[in-house]
């Protein structure tokens, strides 16, 4: 599996494509964003390809050793392959030493798509994530966090977003009630 730098071109249409389609409008940020963030070197946006075919997308934001899967999505065509485990692989090596964090939605409390959630989870577990301490509110969704089995405080969690979007980030991303860490 191979992560391409989707900077322009094709690699740019499809990720921005399955991005749009993956995603609840009301979980994405504006995607001209992202890029803008990626070329002030505070985003990735990858395109997974494998046997020079488009299989997904992930899109991580950086700070200093964190490392936040922000967007992670295989084609629906190509799910079910193998092919999110080949990219999570993939994206732990690239960037190996750094502290990879992943957000879920909330697997704690019922919801419309209670056991698609589930599955995630445990796939996301089976791949080598590990539960983090504390789940968050973002941007108004009950979100779990998971690592690459390394502890990161969520003021650390949070400071991903301040460094890259700035302080007003504070308002949107909160600890839920209850939580530590």
């Amino acid at each position: 599996m191979k992560l391409v730098r989707a900077i322009d071109g094709e690699q740019r249409e499809r990720v921005e494509t399955l991005y749009l389609s993956a995603f609840p409008q009301n979980e994405r940020k504006p995607y001209e964003l992202m890029v803008k963030k990626q070329e002030e070197g505070f985003v990735d946006i990858f395109s997974l390809e494998e046997d020079n075919a488009f299989v997904g997308l992930a899109i991580l934001v950086k700070k200093g050793d964190l490392v936040l899967l922000d967007y992670f999505a295989i084609d629906d065509k190509k799910r079910g392959g193998g092919y999110g485990s080949r990219a999570l692989a993939s994206i732990f090596s690239y960037y190996k030493g750094k502290r990879l964090i992943l957000e879920i939605e909330s697997t704690l409390k019922e919801s419309e798509n209670h056991k698609e959630r589930i599955r995630r989870k445990a796939f996301y577990l089976r791949n080598g994530l590990t539960e983090l301490s504390c789940s968050v509110l973002l941007f108004g969704v009950e979100m779990e966090l998971l690592s690459n089995g390394q502890e990161v405080s969520f003021d650390e969690y949070q400071g991903i977003y301040a460094a890259a979007f700035g302080p007003r980030s504070f308002e949107f991303v909160r600890r839920l009630k209850g939580q530590k860490g």
